[in-house]
């Protein structure tokens, strides 16, 4: 099995498994409600019952509980007739020593987190289970834009997305196509502006839509029509870096064309050395009707090329040539003629692990 195919299996397994978990979790919320309601009232039971040897802080279990899997709709509702049965058991308290109004004031705090909470989490609508399964399904809708089509035997293509802060989500990610012949590969490496979750919403958008244009267009009008694309959204912050390789997988002829990105790199069997493909073009979603200047050359055997993010090149009171001039260091020092997981074991050493990196390696075999 090659060009990670055991990986795609795994990935595939473990969304599966993914989905059954979530499916649990989408029980409806009455259903919820009434166990909590049943728990809520048989714990008031063993606090009237026992006062002295029940602490009143067991309330907090059916509040945290309930802040897990009851959605908007009936979390304040729930939080409520909590406190309305604690004010209820504390009538059966022989003595309000400093122990008791500690354990109230400390439930009162708790419900009201709690509640602060269910009206955040109003505006999305779902509990809070589901809401961490549809975060988890949206990182991986980014990740399988990117996900590498089967190749022929000789080729051989590694990715590798690290987001700031070691977070799920990221303002780097990858789109790839196959054409319906099977002759030409699409990929395209972009970088969206912003770092971590504040990039996560638009990269996510914009994987979406930039995979359904590489797919339908020809590779000349791909990054002309993300960027018209990125013109219509009208954000803030609506720019966007991308670099954009086409390779006809019979011959080895590509054409690189960027956009405002730091260029490709590409190594030669016949020097072993590593050279900048320099490409020329602005940001995407800053000027109508742009030109992307066009980079032209085959791979032969044993050749690869490699497309990354500023991450892995930029830093403070650096210049980005000499952060890609150390980055050829490393990867003629890492790689060596060894391309296997090549682009997960060189961005390790390269760029901050406060950045979002995205590092992509293409290698003819």
């Amino acid at each position: 099995m090659t060009n990670g195919g055991a990986g795609r299996i795994a990935a595939r397994s473990a969304r599966s498994a993914r989905r059954r978990w979530v499916a649990l979790t989408r029980a409806d919320g009455a259903h919820h409600l009434s166990w909590l309601v049943v728990g809520t009232l048989l714990i008031a039971a063993v606090l009237a019952t026992f006062p002295d040897y029940t602490p009143l802080v067991l309330m907090v279990v059916p509040l945290v509980v309930s802040s897990i899997v009851l959605g908007p709709r009936y979390l304040p509702w729930f939080v409520v007739f909590v406190l309305a049965v604690l004010v209820l058991a504390l009538t059966r308290q022989p003595l309000f020593t400093v122990r008791v109004i500690a354990g109230v004031v400390v439930l009162f705090g708790v419900g009201l987190v709690v509640l602060i909470g269910s009206f955040r989490r109003s505006r999305l609508g779902v509990a809070g289970l589901m809401g961490e399964s549809m975060f988890v399904d949206l990182r991986d809708r980014i990740l399988n834009q990117g996900e590498i089509p089967d190749l022929p035997p000789e080729w051989e293509v590694g990715s590798e997305l690290r987001s700031a802060g070691g977070t799920a989500f990221a303002g780097d990610f990858v789109v790839a196509s196959r054409s319906s012949s099977g002759d030409r590969l699409d990929i395209a490496v972009v970088d969206v502006s912003g770092k971590g979750e504040q990039a996560a919403t638009r990269a996510l958008l914009l994987s979406g839509a930039f995979g359904g244009l590489m797919g339908a267009l020809p590779p000349e009008e791909f990054l002309p029509a993300a960027n018209t694309y990125l013109l219509r959204q009208e954000w803030d912050e609506g720019f966007a870096s991308a670099i954009h390789l086409s390779l006809d997988l019979r011959t080895g002829d590509f054409v690189v064309r960027s956009a405002g990105h730091p260029p490709a790199v590409r190594m030669s069997v016949g020097t072993g050395r590593w050279t900048v493909l320099p490409s020329a073009g602005p940001l995407l979603g800053l000027i109508a009707e742009a030109d992307f200047e066009a980079v032209r050359g085959s791979m032969k055997r044993g050749d690869a090329i490699m497309l990354y993010t500023d991450g892995l090149v930029e830093s403070r009171g650096r210049d980005i040539s000499s952060g890609i001039d150390k980055m050829i260091g490393q990867a003629e020092r890492v790689l060596r003629g060894d391309f296997r997981d090549g682009a997960s074991r060189l961005i390790d050493r390269l760029g901050s692990p406060d950045d979002d990196r995205a590092l992509l390696l293409v290698h003819r075999r």
